[in-house]
């Protein structure tokens, strides 16, 4: 059974820091991309960070470059959002997707991710 589970979300100040985790089964976890996507209320979703298989190489959306990083475990079960310096328009559902690629073909488009989590609340306020 495929499965990503996020976890970490929750209430943080402007400025603070909350760290994403992202766990995925069911899976050879470290032969596909991972991404980040956030949903906000009454907007699309929108994608945020992605990584290659073996972090290989990474994507950021430009409106987090420089306050988030993604990352993930060596064996590539956990994929991380830190995310630093937080806004309040960073509040959203995030949520964490897998492509069927080693690499993120497409970047941060969102019709290239096949696989999705539920979904953890951020809110900065």
């Amino acid at each position: 059974h495929v499965q990503l589970v996020e976890s970490g979300g929750g209430s943080e100040q402007a400025g603070g820091s909350l760290r994403l985790s992202c766990t995925a089964s069911g899976f050879t976890r470290d032969r596909y991309c991972m991404g980040w996507f956030r949903q906000a209320p009454g907007k699309e979703r929108e994608g945020v960070a992605a990584m290659d298989a073996r972090g290989r190489g990474t994507y950021l959306a430009d409106s987090v470059k420089g306050r988030f990083t993604i990352s993930r475990d060596n064996d590539g079960s956990t994929v991380y959002l830190q995310m630093y310096t937080l806004k309040p328009e960073d509040t959203a559902v995030y949520y964490c997707a897998r492509q069927n690629w080693e690499y993120c073909n497409s970047g941060l488009r969102e019709y290239a991710y096949t696989i999705w989590g539920q979904g953890t609340q951020v809110t900065v306020s």
